[in-house]
């Protein structure tokens, strides 16, 4: 199975304060692993399409994340990598 994630994880994402004023949106793409005890690890930002401070704002968001669910290959817990896309909109 697919290791889970709530949509609330992303609520506290702040718009970094000069993309907002200069009307930046975009993605930022994030790839990182989910140990088999469901921590995040080794974040690697792979696009960024905003600038101004949103890698460091989505990294941030992902340190603070509770546990995800692990992954499971066979019936054993695995490790996963992910892609997270992190979209900024105004």
């Amino acid at each position: 199975s697919f290791p889970t994630r709530r949509s609330s994880d992303l609520a506290n994402l702040k718009y970094p304060a000069a993309a907002k004023e200069n009307n930046i949106t975009g993605k930022v793409i994030v790839q990182f692993i989910i140990e088999k005890d469901g921590t995040i690890s080794t974040p690697t930002i792979i696009r960024d399409e905003v600038g101004y401070g949103a890698t460091d704002e989505v990294l941030r968001i992902l340190k603070g994340m509770p546990s995800w669910k692990a992954g499971q290959q066979d019936g054993k817990i695995v490790r996963v990598q992910y892609t997270l896309p992190v979209k900024f909109k105004l």
